[in-house]
């Protein structure tokens, strides 16, 4: 073997190339993780999206039979507390997370929670809730308005005849 051979080579089996894969790495590691932690936060508000969708179905589905025992009130229960109620019960915790706006659509006030809100028996009622989801990925934030995930999520159904 010649000098110049056992130099390139090295006594080791390749000492000039010693620490290239920590550079390697140290060029690659900050795009691998953005994308890791970019997929995690878009998994994440597909899950919530969806776990919400479920809560207000579930909320609507309780609502068109016309119940009020869901409310926590013991007195004067309202059957719109009541539906509220179901959607929490339902969401997993997340109701509180996504700074829930309820609109009954087409009955009361859609800015805050009253009594007709939900319709009479017979009637169409639309179940819509607007949510918020503050993302946790600082580059993927200004993909999104104010950083936050807004989206909406509905359930149509007829109200059964109720008394």
């Amino acid at each position: 073997m010649r000098p110049l051979e056992r130099f390139r080579r090295g006594y080791g089996g390749g000492s000039l190339e010693r620490g290239s894969s920590a550079v390697e790495f140290a060029i690659v590691a900050p795009l691998l993780f953005f994308l890791l932690f970019a997929i995690i936060d878009l998994c994440v508000l597909f899950w919530v999206n969806l776990t919400m969708q479920h809560a207000v179905r579930e909320g609507a589905r309780y609502a068109v039979t016309g119940q009020d025992d869901a409310d926590p009130s013991v007195r004067n229960r309202q059957r719109h507390l009541a539906v509220v109620e179901r959607i929490k019960d339902s969401s997993m915790g997340l109701y509180d997370r996504v700074q829930p706006r309820i609109n009954g659509i087409g009955y009361g006030d859609p800015s805050k929670y009253t009594a007709g809100m939900f319709g009479a028996a017979g009637q169409i009622m639309v179940l819509r809730l607007d949510c918020v989801w503050p993302l946790m990925t600082p580059l993927v934030q200004p993909f999104f308005k104010d950083g936050k995930y807004t989206f909406s999520v509905a359930a149509t159904m007829r109200n059964e005849a109720f008394p």
